[in-house]
């Protein structure tokens, strides 16, 4: 891709595969017969799961694309699915990758993933050079509330999506996330439970709508307590650890920092503690900190941390099978998944640490 364009991990190497192959090459490499192939490439049954695997690799290896015929593109053919995130450095990406990766395997799809670094114009262009490459569908979660260019890319080209956590709020489609509101409502009831009142919160870019849903629930929900977040300890920031270092350089080296800062993200939380301990301070005696997402080393024993548990294999499987659904059986109508989420209490907000396993 172009210089700027974002980070393009494609299955196998896509660049170097020759544009025409036949059926028999690929019966000729898997050892069956070309009756066989035609069916797996046409979602047909009578064809095991392990054949079916294996003749979708060794198709893709060899880049073989079965002929339209001047139609639209089968979305049983390719076998190819397009992941847009982010970026690959917060946790909450990589597992929700590794989930869907692993639901889209069994099923004899490959996936294509892309990173954008929250940029309009990257994901544009990921979304131009995935509709170029005929993948039978996108998970993207990387949506941009104001920006739906990337989404009528793949509407023109016929090709279906599914939000996953995020959405763009002009161009509708199947949906998978929490509610963010009621999460980030219940982590700040949590903190103003421990009686804090100078509180900042730091969130990822406003133009994710899970992140803006975030803020405008904690802000509400300590507001409805008569605890007021000035403008200057409301921070959004990158959605990772030096986003967080950053934040938390500026409120805690403001002339009144705050006592406990309440977190859209682990990933920013953690950068948020990081410079916290580099000042000196203690972690929660004299800074309470939360995050939101649940990741496993967030929750670990080392560091304890309070936090929202999103489902990130249930969400990856169900953003897929949404997918898939939209593939084998194109609709006009759309889904809408919320699924549970939960607190986990660690001892970062200033509970008492629990002696059972996190």
């Amino acid at each position: 891709m172009p210089n700027g364009a974002g980070t393009v991990l494609a299955p196998g190497d896509v660049a170097s595969r020759p544009t025409r192959v036949s059926a028999a090459s690929v019966a000729r490499a898997c050892g069956v017969s070309a009756a066989t192939v035609s069916y797996v490439m046409n979602g047909q049954p009578g064809v095991s799961a392990d054949t079916r695997r294996h003749v979708v690799k060794v198709a893709n290896e060899l880049g073989y694309r079965p002929s339209t015929h001047g139609r639209l593109p089968d979305p049983q053919l390719t076998r190819v699915v397009g992941l847009i995130l982010p970026n690959i450095v917060n946790q909450m990406y990589t597992g929700w990758a590794q989930h869907i990766i692993t639901a889209t395997s069994a099923e004899g799809f490959e996936v294509f993933v892309a990173t954008t670094q929250d940029d309009a114009e990257s994901l544009a262009q990921v979304a131009s050079t995935l509709a170029a490459r005929n993948v039978d569908g996108v998970i993207i979660a990387a949506a941009l509330r104001e920006d739906s260019r990337a989404l009528r890319t793949l509407r023109q080209k016929h090709i279906p999506y599914v939000y996953l956590s995020r959405r763009s709020e002009h161009i509708p489609g199947d949906f998978v996330g929490i509610d963010d509101d009621a999460a980030a409502s219940a982590l700040m009831s949590h903190i103003l439970a421990h009686g804090y009142t100078e509180i900042a919160t730091v969130i990822g870019p406003r133009f994710s709508t899970a992140s803006l849903a975030r803020e405008q629930a904690f802000v509400r929900t300590a507001a409805a307590v008569g605890v007021a977040i000035s403008g200057e300890r409301k921070i959004s920031t990158r959605l990772n650890s030096d986003g967080g270092l950053v934040a938390a350089e500026k409120l805690l080296g403001s002339r009144t920092p705050p006592r406990a800062i309440v977190c859209g993200s682990d990933e920013i939380a953690i950068g948020v503690m990081e410079h916290a301990l580099a000042l000196g301070l203690r972690i929660p005696e004299d800074l309470a900190v939360v995050g939101s997402d649940g990741l496993p080393h967030s929750r670990s024993r080392l560091i304890r941390m309070t936090t929202i548990v999103q489902p990130v294999k249930t969400m990856a499987e169900r953003a897929f099978e949404l997918l898939l659904n939209q593939i084998t059986t194109p609709r006009t109508t759309y889904a809408h998944t919320v699924c549970e989420h939960r607190i986990h209490v660690g001892t970062t907000c200033g509970c008492p640490p629990d002696p059972a396993p996190a």
